[in-house]
């Protein structure tokens, strides 16, 4: 099952998606420059074999709905990311409202 969810930051709208997999459930919020996500995403694999494409992104593990996604402090993030002010133990809100 996939779900989509607009979510108002103060005036923009971002987007959630959840999608729920066999054994895991997948989570993102997204805006038009970037994007936060659960523990699946590989921060690694965008800075390296991807860096290039300047991929504005962030990871939290440890989290199981979007509200906790958006609550929780960032592990990792792109250096997409890093040149917006992004780093790694910002909550994931903040880190969405500079996405814009």
């Amino acid at each position: 099952m996939m779900r989509l969810e607009p979510i108002d930051m103060g005036g923009r709208i971002a987007l959630a998606v959840e999608v729920k997999l066999p054994k895991t459930t997948l989570l993102a919020v997204t805006t038009d420059r970037g994007y936060i996500m659960c523990g699946a995403l590989d921060v690694g694999l965008l800075n390296e074999r991807l860096k290039e494409r300047g991929i504005i992104a962030g990871r939290a593990t440890g989290v199981r709905t979007i509200e906790e996604l958006l609550e929780a402090p960032l592990e990792s993030v792109t250096y997409g990311a890093e040149e917006l002010g992004i780093v790694p133990g910002m909550i994931g809100k903040d880190a969405v409202a500079r996405m814009f």
